[in-house]
């Protein structure tokens, strides 16, 4: 059967053609009394009409799709979330998202890049799945590109959506602070990395403004696995003098440490209590005790690197360089925190 065209609709409402236009067009309001706009749309329904969406996208010569290129969707846990973010805010908008990943190596993200370009692409969402300074690939114009958990190594050139590492390391520690702790250690991520930095920065942050000195044999840094939390923690744990309570570079770390905890006899949180950061799907929240922890918003940097580029090209402005935007990490209180045994 042929397809229903604007000139049928227009003829079965008794319209014009402009005026069928105006109502699938978003310009009825002010030209089109509203039961004629009805009595369009009623018509529509009857055909089984709906909008040429190519042939309305070449004449806003848009294509109504946003390129997502990314370093590692596969292998990342919170990936789903940050594609899933992006891929809600744009279907919203009235677009859809093209996903491309890299895997890190520069020759596909090359490929990736031309391959978007050649579809003409609204503008692309460079995604990140570990917070770092990054290389952006050439060819993503920073007046339609906006970056996602990473930072442009040369800075002013790409607007970007980060999370708020520094606050987030602050939230972690106020968590303990809060429940009366103050002999309290981290156990963080590698030095030079930024969202470990961040997070240490945040630590400190907290405990300055709670009048708790900040002693360094009370700071390790370590790394981002499970034996390595564990490793620090049989050394923080086995003294005299050792810390009520702990925060974790992030989950896997905080895991070492509750078997750290278990190996040496010390119940947590009843004797020791315990804090980890991302909100890792499927080891969080099933950790005995169930782990209180700081949520990484990947599905809210994905939602908001999308609404930031769809801003820019609705309006027909060019995205802002260099302005960053970071999201709030909230606390998700669960079973490991408790109020010192002392107190």
């Amino acid at each position: 059967m042929k397809r229903p065209t604007a000139r049928d609709v227009a003829q079965l409402a008794g319209v014009s053609r402009a005026a069928v236009s105006f109502v699938f067009s978003g310009r009825a309001e002010g030209n089109l009394s509203a039961r004629t706009q009805q009595r369009i749309k009623e018509a529509a329904d009857a055909l089984g009409y709906r909008p040429d969406e190519v042939a309305r996208s070449l004449r806003a010569r848009r294509t109504g799709v946003i390129g997502m290129l990314s370093d590692s969707i596969a292998t990342s846990p919170f990936a789903g979330r940050m594609v899933l973010g992006a891929m809600e805010a744009a279907r919203a908008r009235g677009h859809q998202v093209l996903l491309m990943e890299s895997g890190s190596d520069s020759a596909a993200e090359a490929e990736a890049v031309a391959e978007l370009r050649a579809r003409r692409v609204d503008g692309f969402v460079y995604a990140a799945m570990d917070l770092n300074a990054t290389d952006v690939p050439e060819g993503l114009d920073p007046s339609r590109t906006v970056l996602a958990n990473c930072l442009a190594r040369k800075e002013g050139t790409y607007a970007a959506v980060v999370t708020d590492e520094r606050a987030g390391g602050r939230s972690a520690v106020d968590v303990l602070l809060a429940a009366g702790h103050r002999n309290i250690a981290l156990v963080g991520g590698p030095e030079g990395n930024i969202a470990a930095d961040d997070r240490a920065l945040g630590f400190a942050d907290g405990l300055r403004a709670a009048g708790v000195p900040v002693r360094k044999r009370r700071l390790l840094r370590v790394g981002w696995q499970i034996d390595e939390g564990y490793a620090a923690a049989l050394r923080l744990l086995d003294s005299a003098k050792a810390p009520t309570a702990v925060v974790c570079a992030n989950d896997r770390v905080a895991t070492g440490v509750l078997l750290a905890a278990a190996r040496l006899g010390i119940s947590v949180p009843e004797r020791l209590s315990v804090v980890g950061y991302d909100d890792q799907d499927q080891m969080a929240a099933h950790l005995v005790p169930a782990l209180t922890t700081v949520a990484l918003p990947h599905h809210a940097m994905g939602a908001t690197a999308v609404d930031t580029l769809l801003d820019a090209v609705e309006s027909g402005e060019p995205v802002e360089p260099g302005r960053v935007r970071r999201l709030e990490c909230p606390v998700v209180a669960r079973a490991s925190v408790a109020a010192p045994a002392d107190s």
